[in-house]
This record gives C-alpha cells, structure tokens and sequence, in this order.
C-alpha cells in the first residue's frame, strides 16, 4: 500500500486529464474556473507566507472541514465574532445594503448555503429592512436540493417578531404546510412564547385556534398553562375558560398551576363565587392550596382594590388550616389599612406581635398612615413609639403622615417636636413634610416660627424657593387664603425667598377668585423686575385678566409676546381672548384665533368646532341650514357662545351677504334663543363688521391703482 501510495505523484505527473471547456454557470456553481487541459499534482503543500494578507475565496469552502476563519477586524462587535465566517459575511452583507440585488450579488459568491447558515444568520437578530432577511430566508429554499429545519423556520419566526411583524409571523405554520413540512407543538409554542411576551392576547388565541383546529396541534399541559397565563394577564378571562375547556377535551389533568391560573383572573375579574368552586375542586381533585397560592391570590386581590374579597380568602385560609407566613400578614395588614379598614389591620398586625414574626417598617408605615387618615393621631404616634421600641426607625413617610395629622387638629407645637426628632435621626426632610406647619403658622399669623423653619432648612442646603413654590401651590388650594398668600410672599420679598413660580402661582390664585387687581398689580411687578422675566404661565392668566377688565389691546399684546418665543397660550386664554375680541367687534381677529387654538391645541373648546362649522355651512349661502346647524349644538347642550354668532355673521358676509346673516339672527330671537337686547347688540356687530369690510377694500384698491 504504501509502495503505490508513493508511485502516485510520479504517474499522476505524466498523465494528462481531459476538460471538456467551460461548463455553464448554475446557480450552486456560478463561475467555473479552469483550461481545457490542467495537470493534477501530489506533494507537500506550498508554505504559505502570512505576513501577506488575502481574502477568503468562499468557492473552496468545504462545510466538512472548514478552513481557518477569517483574521478579524476590531471594528467586529464581539457579539459577531462568536459567529462563523460565513455567517459573519451574510450578515456584513445584509446591514451594508438596501438593496436585495446588492445582497445577492454577494450571496452568488457562495458555493451553497445550507439550513443550519440560514437559522445562524436569523437567529442573530439583524437590525436591518425586514424585507431583506425575508428574502434571504425564501432565496436560501430555492436552492436545488435545499429543505428549510425546524431550526431556521423558527429562528426566522424569532427575527419577524423583533422587527414588529407579527402577522408575517402568525403566518409560518402555513408556510412550513406548503413547504411539506407539517407544523408541531413546538411551533406553537415559539408563538406563543413570542405573543405572551408582548402582550398580544388575541393574537395569541387566534394562533392557537388555528394551530388547533387547521393543523390538529394538541398541546401539552405545560403550553397550556401558558397560554391560559397569558389570556389572563391580557384581560381576557372568557377566551382563557374556552381554552380551559379544550384542556378538558383533551383529556388532560390540571395540575396546580392551572388551578392558580384560573384562581387569578376569577380574582382580576371580581367573581369570587366561581373563585371559591375552583378552590374546592382544587381541594377535591388535587390538593389544597398552600400559603403561597393564598397569599397570591391575595395580593391580585389587594392590587385589585377588592379589600372584601381578600378577607373572604383570608377565612378560606383560616378554615383551611394552612400555617400564615409573615408575608401574608404584611400583604393584609398594609391592604386593609390603605382601603380604610385599619381596625381589621390593627388586629391582624396584633396577632403577628403575638406570634412573635418580624415585622417589616413598611407595615408600620401603612397602618401609621391609616391611623392618621382616620383621625386616630394618638395611637398613630403611639405606634412609631412601639415602632421605635423594637429596634426600628421610622422612615419619612411615617414622620410626614404623622406630622400631616397632628397639624390638622392643630397640634402644631408637637408637630414641630417630631420634625426635631427627625432631624436628630438625621432624616432629610422634604417639602411635604414642613407644608403644614408652615400653613397652619401662616394661618395664625406666627411669622416668627414660620420664617424661623425656613431658615432651618435654608440650613440644610434645600431650595427655599422650590419649597415655597411647593408651599404657595398647596396654601392657596382655599380661596380664602389669598389675602394671608399675599401678606407672606411680601415677607418672602424682603427676606430674598422669590420666584417666577411663587409670582406664577399667586397670578393664577388671584385670578381664579376674581382678584383681577392683585393680580395685575404682581404682573407689572415682575414685568418691571431686573431680576425676573415673565414666561408662558405667567401671561395665560394675565391675558384672561386683562380681558376681565377691557384691556382687549394689552391682553393681545400678551398674545403677540408668547407667539414670538413659541408659546402656546391655555385653552382659558384662547376662550378669554377670543370672547374679548368677540364683544369689541374684532371678529376677523377671533376667528383667526378659533384656527390657531385648534391648530395647537390637542383638545380645544367644542364652541370653537361648532364656530368652524357654522362657517364651512356659510359657504351654501342658505340661512335654513344654518339654523339647522345651531339647533343641532343646542341639542347637544351646548350653549349659543358669542363666537357662534359673531361666525355666523362672518361666514355669510364674506360667502354671500349680510341678509342671510339678519335672517339667521331674527330667526334666532323668534324662537326666544336671543332677547331683543342681545339681537341689538348682534345686528350692530354685523354693521361695523361690514363697515370693516368695506374699508379694507377700499384701500386694498387705493394701494392697487397707486394712491
């Protein structure tokens, strides 16, 4: 043997081999390289210098036994480098073009491209145009010989699904059908993983109605359970009881899971009565729940609100004798003392003392806060004593509840001994925590003690001015505070404590209660302060003041301010304006403000709608479908605003003539919607509207002919 293993080279070198010239390109062989005649020759391979750098020629890949990869580049994301070579190639080519005649022009330069490439490359989730790797993965089955894996339909499921194409996925099992390859559990559960991630429910169910029913796929309990979880997590209770019932046709046993599956959404959904059935059939056919199905149950239940059906679950567990852990009492005690029933709370909390369980400061905290809402201060304070007694500190939350209570029954002298006692524990307080005994000090007049607790968290480095901004949105909630807000901020003015905001929010207080003086007078001062500018919430309560009072010109010029630094004004300041210039008889101005408001505005006024619509039925020039339009908006009970009538007169004097307007407006007072008073004020708006109207044509033709 190894006498004519080394006879070979000798024989081989003296005989010639016939090619029969080239041979036409194929698609598996585009290009073949080659003479007519080429002598074939044995012997040790020529060393190869790699100092010298060449590309990788992809027609001598051999799947078998792959070459050396390809040296890298360190501009390769690491991710990348864990690939194949060609699988690096295929991908490189996919993110580099646009274009699927660009990609294929690359894909020919492979000998063949088998299954297990195809499922590499998609399951690397390319980032790219969705159409090309679908293009890829249909131009990968066209190969001669070719037959697509489990593997790459799934990974291609996987890459459809990241680029948010959903349906094109929903649609591979009768792809895998018409490629002749029939579609398994495993299918269906790689679409449902996907669904039941993203929280497509009905999706989810339509899939698995198909895969039932078209191609006879039976899932397993486990899919099943799945599938029940995430019907029920979307909200959808009833489909999720209709595949329960196919898990029955089917023959198979639930297991506990599928109990507690169903046991949520009955909990979600309020239908207790079916709850307990499914609890006694669980008890019946499989095994009592334990702690931990209790207590989930209950915390659905508490997320849910229904602080009733968690004690009717908390009796169950009682009757059933199950062994409470410490986490269900936390989950009950801070329930109950959220929904207002902190005598209930209290007691389960005494029995965890009694049992001698650990209890978490969150518990404290939620039965503190419960206390203090219902007025129980005392044993609220007693509690963070018990609290403090047992080793632990109270939180912020516990002090700001505590101190909120013992304001508001005007206990403000032991309020302020329990912010001293947070601050020796080294507890930063917040803004909600000195709130209400700076307004009860205000309340009272106490300017010492008020200014006294400013300067105390001036000490701490805290923003005096964010806090009293925080102070003034809470003082003025009452309007009757208004007068005491402005005595405090002219102290605050003296001592340095000022703001844009303090100035916004008392503007916007004085306005609301019809203080328009005041208000006005803190607009001139800001506006003639070195030190502050005014800025959008500044004029939004301005403009509706300045309207108030007449100034139609000064709350324009508002206007004009806040469009030139692209300020959008309040919707009460559309309407404010747009009235003012309605009653002055400006009603080209107003409807050009109607236009702008519900051009930036994402929910304008519905008069401003009906104002459009009322013109856009102007163009018809019939008076009758104009009435027809308003009594349609007194249908809606939406009361007959000045702009709906100042639209009207626009509409028909610029669409047909001021007749049909008169027409529209008698027949208005006939049927009793105007008073003759109103008619009067309407009619002689109509006249100085044509009056305007006229004048701006004749200087349009004054300028026209060059006068």
């Amino acid at each position: 043997m190894s006498r004519k293993t080394s006879a070979m080279p000798a024989a081989a070198g003296s005989r010639k081999y016939f090619f029969y010239g080239h041979r036409k390109p194929s698609q598996n062989r585009p290009v073949v390289r080659g003479g007519r005649f080429s002598n074939r020759k044995f012997g040790s391979p020529v060393p190869v210098d790699t100092s010298v750098r060449r590309s990788t020629d992809f027609r001598e890949w051999n799947f078998d036994c792959p070459t050396q990869p390809m040296p890298l580049s360190p501009s390769v994301p690491a991710i990348d480098r864990r690939r194949s070579p060609l699988a690096r190639y295929i991908l490189d080519s996919l993110r580099r073009h646009s274009r699927w005649s660009a990609v294929f022009y690359d894909l020919r330069k492979l000998r063949r491209v088998p299954p297990d490439l195809v499922a590499e490359v998609l399951r690397s989730r390319p980032l790219i145009d969705p159409s090309l790797f679908t293009r890829f993965f249909h131009w990968a089955g066209k190969q001669k010989g070719f037959h697509h894996t489990f593997a790459s339909y799934n990974a291609f499921a996987y890459a459809l699904n990241d680029a948010a194409r959903p349906a094109a996925a929903d649609q591979l099992p009768e792809l895998m059908h018409a490629q002749g390859k029939q579609p398994s559990e495993k299918q269906l559960e790689v679409l449902v993983r996907m669904h039941a991630d993203s929280g497509r429910g009905l999706r989810l169910f339509h899939i698995y109605r198909k895969m039932r029913g078209k191609f006879g796929v039976k899932p397993r309990i486990y899919l099943y359970n799945r599938i029940l979880d995430a019907l029920i997590a979307t909200g959808h209770l009833d489909l999720a009881l209709s595949v329960y019932d196919d898990l029955k046709v089917d023959g198979l046993k639930e297991e506990a899971i599928t109990f507690m599956i169903l046991a949520k959404g009955f909990c979600r959904a309020g239908r207790m009565n079916d709850l307990f059935q499914l609890l006694e059939r669980m008890r019946s056919e499989l095994c009592k729940p334990d702690v931990f199905a209790y207590t989930a149950l209950i915390k659905v239940l508490d997320s849910e609100g229904n602080m009733d059906g968690c004690l009717r679950v908390w009796e169950e567990l009682v009757k059933d004798g199950v062994k409470v852990d410490v986490v269900a009492y936390s989950t009950m005690v801070s329930g109950l003392s959220k929904a207002g029933k902190v005598e209930k709370g209290y007691e389960l909390f005494l029995e965890m003392k009694r049992k001698g369980f650990v209890i978490d400061p969150a518990v404290y905290g939620s039965l503190v806060e419960g206390l203090v809402v219902e007025g129980r201060v005392g044993d609220g304070c007693q509690l963070l004593n018990d609290m403090n007694n047992n080793g632990y500190r109270g939180d912020l939350c516990i002090y700001n509840s505590l101190i909120k209570g013992l304001c508001t029954i005007g206990r403000v002298h032991k309020a302020r001994k329990l912010f001293q006692l947070l601050m020796k524990e080294g507890i930063i307080p917040s803004s909600e925590t000195v709130i209400p005994m700076l307004s009860v000090y205000a309340d009272i007049n106490d300017k010492a003690n008020f200014f006294q607790l400013a300067d105390q968290l001036g000490e701490l480095k805290l923003s005096i001015s964010d806090l009293m901004t925080n102070f003034f949105s809470s003082f003025i909630t009452n309007a009757n505070r208004g007068t005491k807000a402005l005595e405090v901020f002219e102290e605050l003015k003296a001592r340095g404590y000022c703001s844009v905001s303090i100035y916004n929010i008392l503007i916007e207080c004085l306005q609301s209660i019809k203080d328009v003086k005041h208000a006005l007078d803190l607009y001139k001062e800001i506006k003639n302060s070195k030190v502050f500018q005014p800025d959008s919430h500044t004029y939004c309560p301005i403009i509706s003041c300045f309207v108030a009072e007449g100034h139609i010109r000064e709350a324009c010029s508002c206007y004009n301010m806040m469009k030139e630094n692209s300020w959008t004004p309040s919707v009460e300041a559309y309407c404010s304006l747009v009235n003012g210039l309605c009653k002055i008889g400006e009603i080209d101005a107003a409807i050009t403000l109607v236009k702008d408001c519900l051009g930036n505005v994402t929910s304008g006024p519905m008069e401003f709608k009906h104002a459009l619509t009322v013109i856009n039925t102007c163009r018809a020039k019939s008076p009758e479908k104009v009435i027809k339009i308003l009594h349609e908006i007194i249908d809606q009970n939406c009361p007959l605003e000045d702009i709906i009538y100042c639209s009207i007169i626009y509409g028909f004097c610029k669409y047909a003539s001021s007749e049909e307007a008169r027409k529209v407006l008698a027949e208005m007072r006939d049927k009793k919607f105007l008073e003759e008073s109103e008619f009067i004020i309407y009619e002689e708006l109509l006249n100085g509207h044509l009056k305007k109207a006229t004048a701006a044509l004749v200087i349009s033709g004054l300028k026209f002919v060059g006068l």
